[in-house]
């Protein structure tokens, strides 16, 4: 398995991807969650117009098994948009090394971990493959909207959500937002053995600073 963004798609390759991601997306929440209603089996949404950069766990076959959407948090959110209920009444006090990650969801055939492991593979995988592409990208915090269950995984796993309000009850899923670290710990503790990325690497000045030494 390998981890790559894709922003624009360059290729047909890329192309094809994105269009497997969508397949999967459509898949998840749509047919297993309900969430959503899709056309011609791809799932798409007013968020997937403004250049997300999108995290993609690839398995041997070339297939999307685990995708992730990235925005700017600075810009229009899910969070604000669409589940502001989970803010409670207050504004989500974002900046610029801040992005917000949604639509992550994992192909739900795939296999967990061996026994003794806390996730799948796959969502270990894409886990660190977050943080990885936000730490040399120079964002530092990722705010997401997540379910209860999920974030006992995070939890557990090293990587601890913190809250930014109290769980809500949202299409029959306890939902809750919050907001996760991106650094380098976080990575360590999140990577899997055999991690492998293919990440275009950033200019070397982001936001006016200086893009972080990675491997």
């Amino acid at each position: 398995m390998q981890v790559m963004a894709i922003c624009r798609a360059e290729t047909s390759a890329e192309l094809r991807l994105l269009e497997d991601m969508y397949r999967l997306r459509a898949q998840v929440f749509g047919e297993r969650l309900g969430w959503v209603e899709c056309r011609e089996n791809y799932e798409r949404d007013e968020f997937d117009v403004l250049n997300p950069t999108y995290i993609l766990a690839i398995d041997a076959d070339d297939h999307v098994i685990g995708c992730a959407r990235l925005l700017p948090a600075s810009g229009p959110t899910m969070l604000e948009s669409v589940f502001s209920s989970l803010l409670e009444g207050r504004a989500l006090q974002s900046h610029p090394r801040m992005v917000e990650s949604s639509r992550f969801c994992v192909d739900t055939v795939q296999k967990p971990g061996a026994s003794g492991h806390l996730l799948s593979e796959t969502t270990q995988t894409m886990f660190a493959a977050i943080v990885h592409w936000c730490c040399i990208n120079g964002y530092s915090e990722i705010v997401t909207v997540t379910d209860v269950g999920l974030e006992r995984l995070l939890n557990r796993a090293g990587w601890p959500l913190r809250r930014l309000g109290d769980p809500q009850r949202i299409n029959e899923t306890m939902s809750v937002a919050g907001i996760l670290s991106a650094d380098r710990p976080s990575f360590e503790r999140l990577r899997p053995a055999g991690y492998q990325e293919n990440f275009r690497r950033p200019e070397p000045k982001i936001c006016g600073r200086s893009a972080p030494e990675w491997p």
